[in-house]
């Protein structure tokens, strides 16, 4: 397990990489943007994006409305 800031939040993960961590917390995998450390992630990253401990995770949600 790694200790990781999520949204300024510690949380523990067993995520090795982005796209797993986005599903250990069953986020869509649309309309998502994440950014690691302060860089954004394209989505096609997100497998070869490895996660340490001590990251700061960034994600942000699509939401519809007017």
């Amino acid at each position: 397990m790694i200790e990781i800031a999520l949204n300024g939040a510690w949380v523990s993960s067993s995520a090795m990489n982005v796209a797993e961590f986005v599903r250990e917390r069953s986020l869509p995998q649309a309309g998502v943007a994440v950014a690691v450390n302060g860089s954004v992630i394209p989505k096609s990253e997100w497998v070869s994006t490895a996660l340490r401990s001590s990251d700061r995770i960034e994600i942000v949600t699509a939401a519809a409305g007017g």
